[in-house]
């Protein structure tokens, strides 16, 4: 009876353990919406998530679960992807079209992921056709744990600021001229937080504030700057940068960064500012840094843009570098990864490409323009559904002859460090995301890339980690990625038109372990849809 007792409190004691050491949960419903808004002036539909637009921002700490139940009260199929929130061993939780059936209206889906190892600057917005030309989009920051150092004095306060480019038409008005085979127009205004010029932050008289930006723009790179103050980086899209302090900060779309700001000059108000980058016009948003008790408001002029092009951008971009000695999300400096010594496994270079199929505007990577199947790529590669998609559709270098459309899929191995170099052979600024990953932006460079620039332009000490890199005009950008993470991944233009049109393909990075220690199961709550009903 005693060893009975014993056993059984044993028993109690480990359950109470188990539950003590889950990480913690953080539990969102979220209702989305149409609603009437006015971002510039105008009164138009907009898509909002409980009743906001900008939608809630996501405050979590590393490794916390995020439980994010989602309504669809538009009357379209509706999915959220979750941007540079790695998702690790369950792309299931991605919310692209290439890995989850979309949610129907009047209908509910809950994303479940835990936000493994990370910290940092992050955001959400709605995938599917235009909706992000019309809200659905928001903040995500992962805080660090208590027990790991961060690299800088803590903040008074933060702020989110989300930066997006706006058209005065309708999401669907959007979507039908891409479909018809038109270039979207220019966008008609600029917003911080939603507003062209109503934003306020509001700090005291010698403290510090991080502020933390993303370009949520779907076209257009930003230059970012605070009137009479400084700002000094503290971290890109989840790695801590060395601190260097800057006037003003160009952000290409889908980038994210932090700041820490200290309001060490006279007590009044101060204009916010973005702009637009390699633009005609250049188009300006502005918000309001109030020193709290002031009552002097902001005065002209703006601070000015840099009147430098891409020069000038790119040679602000080298210097934004890795912290080597900081701690990430884990107790080990970011350096002790030594990326620049890893062998490569493979090399691939992938090439945009504007085009005319069937007199329609199209846009490729090595003269692939993608389509999305109706079976999403992950359902189709899960039950081995034949006649989805092609294996390698995509070659690895850049071919010559037509551009066909066809879903774009090329393989890897679990566990390949590879290095792939965008080649932007167009007039336009590029700018490329990768989902489930973050990468080491390692060069850039004008002109064509070819192995020999490996040794005159390639930092491979110490490059910061990030999750979205630009790729100048007629120029090219070099990264080298960890492929550790088994799944379907997005590889997509962040410009969302070009995206919308094809500039996107899907990375399948597999072995045939069929292991919960390398890719969790499918959830028992997957939408299921086309050929995987």
């Amino acid at each position: 009876m005693k060893m009975l007792l014993f056993y059984i409190g044993l028993l109690g004691w480990m359950c109470v353990c188990c539950v003590q050491g889950e990480d913690p949960y953080r539990n969102f419903n979220w209702v989305v919406t149409y609603g009437q808004i006015s971002p510039l002036g105008i009164p138009q539909r907009g898509i909002l998530i409980n009743g906001l637009f900008p939608g809630p921002t996501i405050e979590c700490e590393t490794n916390d679960n995020v439980i994010v139940n989602v309504i669809n009260k538009l009357d379209e199929p509706f999915l959220i992807t979750w941007n540079g929130v790695k998702q690790r061993k369950t792309s299931w939780q991605d919310g692209v079209l290439g890995t989850n059936c979309p949610i129907p209206p009047n209908s509910q889906w809950t994303y479940r992921m835990q936000v493994k190892d990370q910290i940092g600057t992050f955001s959400y917005f709605a995938s599917i056709g235009m909706h992000r030309a019309v809200g659905g989009f928001g903040g995500f920051n992962i805080q660090a744990r208590p027990v790991i150092f961060v690299p800088y004095l803590k903040p008074a306060a933060e702020f989110t600021l989300l930066v997006s480019d706006w058209w005065k038409s309708d999401h669907k008005t959007l979507r039908q001229r891409l479909d018809s085979g038109k270039a979207l127009p220019k966008p008609d205004g600029l917003l911080i937080n939603g507003s062209p010029r109503a934003t306020s932050f509001t700090g005291q008289a010698g403290q510090r504030y991080l502020f933390r930006v993303s370009n949520m723009a779907l076209t257009t790179s930003i230059n970012f700057r605070i009137q009479g103050h400084t700002m000094t980086l503290v971290e890109v899209e989840g790695a801590h940068t060395l601190h260097e302090s800057y006037e003003s900060l160009d952000l290409h779309v889908g980038q994210s960064v932090s700041f820490l700001v200290t309001l060490h000059s006279p007590a009044k108000d101060y204009f916010i500012v973005a702009s637009t980058r390699f633009t005609k016009p250049v188009l300006t948003a502005t918000g309001i840094l109030h020193y709290a008790g002031s009552t002097a408001k902001a005065s002209l002029p703006l601070p000015v843009a840099p009147t430098y092009q891409v020069h000038w951008s790119m040679k602000q971009a080298r210097t934004i570098r890795w912290n080597l000695t900081a701690n990430a999300a884990r107790p080990n400096p970011q350096g002790s990864f030594h990326y620049g010594t890893i062998p490569i496994t493979r090399t691939v270079i992938f090439a945009n490409s504007k085009t005319t199929i069937g007199g329609k505007l199209r846009y490729a990577v090595n003269k692939v323009s993608h389509v999305n199947p109706a079976t999403p790529l992950k359902l189709a590669d899960y039950f081995n559904i034949p006649g989805v998609f092609k294996l390698n559709s995509i070659q690895p270098t850049p071919r010559a002859g037509p551009t066909v459309l066809a879903p774009s899929v090329i393989g890897f191995t679990l566990h390949d460090f590879v290095e792939i170099v965008f080649q932007n052979n167009e007039n336009s600024i590029q700018s490329w995301h990768l989902d489930g990953h973050d990468f080491w932006s390692v060069g850039f460079g004008g002109g064509q890339w070819n192995s020999t620039l490996r040794k005159r332009f390639y930092n491979l000490n110490d490059a910061t980690t990030r999750y979205t890199v630009q790729v100048y005009p007629k120029s090219w950008s070099a990264i080298l990625v960890a492929l550790d993470n088994k799944g379907m991944w997005n590889l997509r233009s962040a410009n969302w038109p070009r995206q919308y049109l094809g500039q996107q393909l899907y990375a399948r990075v597999w072995n045939d372990e069929k292991s919960l220690f390398t890719e969790y199961d499918i959830p028992q709550n997957a939408l299921r849809c086309g050929k995987a009903k």
